[in-house]
């Protein structure tokens, strides 16, 4: 027998840490190779971890709900085989530090929250010794920087006033104020819900994308009645032929890819000093399963018929409730569209995903009396609501794409639209 030590994986080609949201084995389990072992929850996607070998856990190293980095050991197996499984072999170093005599270096990649701690303290990293996979600073290290004493600032340029010495302890002070706070204005019969790590990383996501990119909103409201009648002449029978619904969201998805490639500054996204035009049309699609958001992606969605959309909807939605999503099924959005009209909403104000530039939210259908060769006619209307982001988009550009959109999914009949 022997003791091998499993890592964590890169789930992702950009992802740095991970967390473990929920042990899926206990001490003393026995685990074939290729078992699930674990549900890791990254930036990027909620997947499962296989096991690299066959044989008893003697240890979880990590405790549910803690973020490490990619590469740190995570739990160790008495295996029978220590063969391990081809993709856990190689876990690429993020960060490594070469000798002084040879006189080269590489650059060090730090994790989002150490770069934001670092932040916060005003911590020059390259003082910082990193205990991590290939030297690489982690959290811990920062956090016992700061216990250590004072902080010495990054830049010199300026001599800045004395700042009080922030410690472990003065933190952990801080934090109990703020707990006994909450905890004072608590009603007796409140209830408290644990947050879970697919919470937590919505949670961050959705802070990161309000804090970096100005938003701004623009709405449009478009006659959709032939789309209405078109579909529900067609769904009965394309259900029965396909096998999964014919929604009106994958007519309105393939009109948005339709847009996009007619108004390419809308698929794009930010880059300090340039902006980066997307040629290929990559729709994120928001699919929510129970208490968690997923935003898997449509692939070269101007390639496909309004059937091969509705296909992928329906099957994405499936993964989703069955936690089935794969980390390539939620990587290379170029825009997102998000079908907020299913909730029954009528107005909405989009949180862009980051780092795209824009995000689309079809509201719901509604039927309301509009004003046609000054007679009043009852018609089905949609509102399309748009959020931007103001250093990439302007207002200019992005009414010329909503009226293009408009005019299109206005005029989808049968006459005009092929579903095959």
């Amino acid at each position: 027998m022997k003791i091998e030590t499993m890592t964590m994986p890169q789930l992702g080609e950009s992802v740095t840490e991970g967390t473990i949201s929920k042990w899926l084995v206990n001490l003393g389990d026995t685990v074939n190779k290729y078992d699930p072992i674990a549900e890791v929850m990254t930036d990027k996607v909620s997947a499962e971890i296989p096991s690299s070998f066959s044989g008893k856990i003697q240890e979880l190293m990590i405790p549910e709900d803690e973020t490490v980095s990619v590469g740190a050991p995570i739990c160790r197996i008495e295996v029978q085989d220590s063969k391990p499984i081809e993709e856990n072999v190689s876990v690429k170093e993020t960060a490594r530090s070469l000798s002084a005599d040879v006189g080269l270096s590489v650059p060090a990649r730090y994790s989002p929250a150490v770069l934001r701690l670092s932040q916060e303290h005003q911590i020059d990293l390259s003082k910082v010794t990193g205990t991590g996979a290939g030297g690489r600073i982690t959290r811990k290290d920062l956090l016992k920087f700061i216990e250590s004493g004072p902080i010495e600032k990054e830049s010199r340029a300026e001599v800045a006033p004395p700042a009080e010495e922030i410690t472990i302890k003065k933190l952990a002070v801080m934090r109990d104020k703020t707990v006994n706070d909450i905890q004072q204005s608590r009603g007796a019969n409140d209830e408290e819900i644990p947050v879970t790590a697919v919470r937590k990383t919505i949670a961050a996501n959705m802070v990161r994308s309000k804090q970096e990119v100005p938003h701004a909103w623009m709405m449009i409201e478009a006659d959709v009645t032939n789309l209405v009648v078109y579909r529900d002449q067609e769904k009965t029978a394309f259900l029965k032929k396909e096998g999964f619904n014919l929604t009106y969201f994958a007519f309105f998805v393939k009109a948005v890819a339709q847009a996009l490639k007619e108004f390419p500054q809308l698929n794009a996204t930010w880059n300090g000093d340039k902006i980066i035009l997307k040629k290929d049309i990559h729709l994120s699609i928001a699919v929510a399963a129970e208490d968690s958001l997923f935003v898997p992606v449509i692939k070269n969605a101007d390639e496909k018929s309004i059937k091969g959309i509705a296909r992928e909807i329906a099957e994405f939605a499936e993964k989703a409730r069955n936690n089935k999503l794969r980390a390539e099924d939620m990587q290379g959005g170029t825009f997102t569209v998000n079908n907020t009209g299913s909730f029954g909403s009528i107005q909405s104000y989009g949180i862009i995903n980051y780092p795209q530039a824009a995000i689309l939210q079809i509201e719901s259908i509604v039927k309301r009396p509009v004003i046609i060769d000054n007679m009043i006619a009852v018609r089905d209307m949609v509102n399309l609501c748009l959020s931007l982001d103001h250093r990439v988009l302007d207002g200019l550009i992005c009414g010329r794409f909503l009226a293009r959109l408009k005019e299109i999914v206005e005029n989808i009949s049968k006459e005009t639209t092929a579903i095959y």
